[in-house]
């Protein structure tokens, strides 16, 4: 007769209870110290000052608007006009899929390609906006956080600050200056594709041609100085805008001690945390350093989480549903763009 043996489970499922209890334990714990804080923050989101509570959704309405504006500027000084209603419900169906699925940030490159193309502008073009305008939203934050820090002298170092300013303004600078000579892609693009190329086990060739009449749809795009100079400033006023949200979130549960540079400060603090894509949303992440850096600048723990959760229910809840809706819309008109899932 054969005998049994007791099935042993694999080593992941034995050290799976083990971390389970170990995250309880630490959120059971936080929750006990933070209970005061967190009861108190609940009364305030209970009785907020609802016209601040308005005045912080038109912030962040007009927020997506600039970011729209800019890409739309982009566009047009790249020689292709669409109407501005067009691209803010881009902005906002790119933006939902960006922050709430898996690998967001591809999807929404993806859709924002295709819908750019099927508004009429050439492959080059549409990627070369789409770059831009993100390297333009980045170097943006990168300028407000260095200015309002010295506003604040929060670092103690002049130069620090005046560096990252001036490397933030050097990156805009190179971008547009290679854009205005795409040739000079040529020759590391062709390694690169050799080296994929190889990789692959395809002909070292492979592809060849298309990069060189891509490069060529490139040397056509010429953007306006009046333009680029329109897409510099909205990318900043999409920031801006943003953190008067936050500010305005802060005002309508009645957290009013904390300085308004001070307040730009940690709103940097958390966009920077949002850049580091671990969950969709950056959802705790994003939260935890704008509660952190907001006590750091004079809030309690409780007013400091009300207003973040505040802030996070209109620039996230409220922003994101709408991108969706509007998504839904641009879908049923226009069908779903490859790439993106039904």
């Amino acid at each position: 007769m054969a005998v049994s043996q007791e099935t042993v489970p694999p080593a992941w499922w034995r050290r799976t209870p083990a971390v389970v209890g170990v995250i309880v334990l630490i959120l059971g714990t936080e929750l006990v110290i933070g209970w005061s804080s967190l009861a108190e923050a609940v009364h305030q989101l209970r009785t907020p000052a609802w016209n601040w509570v308005a005045g912080a959704v038109v912030a962040e309405i007009a927020s997506m608007g600039t970011y729209a504006r800019m890409q739309q500027a982009l566009l047009r000084g790249a020689g292709t006009s669409v109407p501005v209603r067009r691209h803010v419900a881009l902005a906002y169906a790119a933006h939902s899929l960006s922050a709430t699925l898996p690998g967001g940030p591809v999807f929404s490159t993806a859709f924002n390609f295709r819908t750019l193309r099927r508004y009429g502008a050439s492959s080059a073009v549409a990627s070369w906006c789409i770059a831009l305008s993100g390297v333009l939203s980045a170097g943006a934050l990168v300028v407000i956080g260095a200015v309002f820090g010295i506003l604040t002298r929060s670092t103690g170092s002049w130069r620090t600050l005046l560096c990252y300013m001036g490397g933030a303004l050097a990156v805009a600078f190179l971008v547009r200056l290679v854009a205005q000579h795409p040739e000079w892609l040529i020759g590391p693009a062709r390694r690169l594709l050799s080296g994929v190329n190889k990789v692959r086990r395809r002909p070292g060739d492979s592809g060849q041609a298309r990069l060189v009449n891509f490069v060529d749809q490139l040397r056509s795009v010429r953007v306006r100085p009046a333009d680029f100079t329109l897409a510099v400033v909205l990318a900043v006023a999409n920031w801006l805008l943003d953190a008067l949200c936050l500010w305005m979130c802060c005002i309508a549960v009645g957290a009013t001690g904390i300085h308004p540079a001070q307040l730009v400060i940690a709103y940097c603090a958390g966009m920077a945390a949002a850049s580091v894509p671990i969950v969709p949303g950056g959802l705790g992440v994003v939260d935890g350093a704008l509660v952190l850096g907001l006590v750091a600048g004079g809030l309690t723990s409780a007013s400091a989480v009300a207003a973040v959760v505040l802030y996070r229910l209109i620039s996230f809840g409220f922003i994101i549903g709408t991108g969706w809706l509007v998504w839904l819309i641009m879908r049923a008109r226009a069908g779903t763009p490859r790439g993106v899932p039904a």
